[in-house]
């Protein structure tokens, strides 16, 4: 599974869960650990565990065996999925604005997710 795909498989996952504002950036050129880092937030600790869960579950069930790390809980109001080529924050909305990852790695183009994304 190419960086591309298990994007896909995270975004997709995510969405799933219903996660809020899911962003993605394309760390490639101005980064050398990841292709792709993933923002996105959640109402509650009970849904970013939930959301957590599903990407951990979906990104095993597409056969991705990267040994993904996952740092944080709910409960922390921010949770960190290594996945190699993709890392990924789910964070509380308080979090979120508190680090503003999008901002620190403003270099980076958005990727378009529409096509990865259920419209409601």
């Amino acid at each position: 599974m190419n960086s591309k795909e298990l994007l896909d498989v995270v975004v997709k996952a995510a969405d799933d869960k219903k996660a809020l504002d899911i962003v993605a950036l394309d760390v490639n050129e101005v980064s050398g650990f990841a292709d792709y880092f993933v923002i996105m937030e959640a109402m509650n600790t009970r849904q970013i565990d939930a959301i957590v869960a599903n990407i951990d579950d979906e990104v095993g069930k597409a056969g991705y065996l990267a040994g993904g790390h996952i740092e944080g809980s709910g409960r922390d109001g921010w949770v960190l999925l290594d996945l190699g080529d993709v890392v990924v924050s789910v964070f509380s909305h308080d979090e979120r604005g508190h680090y503003n990852l999008e901002k620190l790695w403003s270099d980076a183009p958005l990727v378009d997710l529409s096509q990865m994304l259920e419209l409601d």
